[in-house]
């Protein structure tokens, strides 16, 4: 049984810090040490792992973010889950414990980056969690030794989670919602994972168009706040947006 706790201690962030080269392949220069985990937890971030009989699988860190205009929020700069504990409602679990420490707390917001041409990840994060996006960041992290970003610039979809909007409530609860219209529709296509792997150029031209169609999207002042997945693609869901 998966278990989750709040890291407090060296070696918890120890372990997550072990768990980044498992996951991610980074080099050394790019793993997030333990003296940021131990910062984060300190100045109004958090950190949570997820336990398999005491061996942390998946963890989590988030850190304190300020707006222009004084409005706090949570920046969750990371999570991984080992490959072997994926698709088994690890990632969901750790999610949940950053909103329910967030609502504890008073803060309202919950911002993260995603790979736009991760499919599964895009539903999980708007489907499942109830996430919108309305930015689009070229190339964030610059290019990394990470294996899973392909050798690809890291563009990236800023998540706005509204951990206390009645829209994700309703998503969490599993209650029907009522959809905006939706006004642009932007595909992704269900090969994009062969193609990074085995095409690069095709991969490139294909995140050169999406970043193009998203940015076009929000300069209209449009939101994903939908996504639909089919055997042929992935398709972002894009319509007005009324945070209230």
């Amino acid at each position: 049984m998966i278990e989750t706790r709040a890291l407090t201690r060296h070696e918890d962030f120890a372990g997550a810090v072990q768990l980044q080269q498992q996951i991610w392949g980074f080099e050394e220069i790019e793993l997030l040490p333990v003296r940021l985990f131990v910062v984060a937890t300190k100045v109004g971030g958090h950190a949570f792992g997820a336990f398999d009989q005491g061996r942390m699988v998946a963890f989590c860190l988030a850190i304190p973010g300020l707006k222009p205009g004084g409005k706090t929020y949570l920046h969750s700069h990371m999570l991984g889950v080992l490959p072997e504990y994926r698709n088994q409602g690890v990632g969901r679990m750790l999610k949940l414990e950053q909103r329910k420490d967030a609502l504890a707390r008073g803060i309202d917001l919950i911002e993260w980056t995603f790979d736009p041409l991760e499919i599964k990840n895009a539903y999980f994060n708007i489907e499942r969690l109830g996430a919108i996006v309305r930015r689009y960041v070229l190339n964030q992290y610059g290019t990394t030794t990470s294996h899973l970003h392909g050798g690809l610039p890291t563009d990236r979809c800023v998540a706005e989670w509204w951990v206390g909007h009645p829209r994700v409530a309703a998503i969490l609860d599993g209650k029907p919602l009522q959809r905006p219209i939706t006004e642009v529709r932007i595909a992704v296509p269900a090969t994009i994972a062969a193609l990074r792997r085995d095409d690069i150029k095709a991969a490139r031209a294909i995140q050169e168009r999406v970043g193009a169609e998203f940015t076009e999207a929000f300069r209209r002042g449009l939101a994903v706040t939908g996504f639909e997945r089919s055997e042929e693609a992935g398709t972002y869901l894009l319509g007005p947006w009324d945070s209230e």
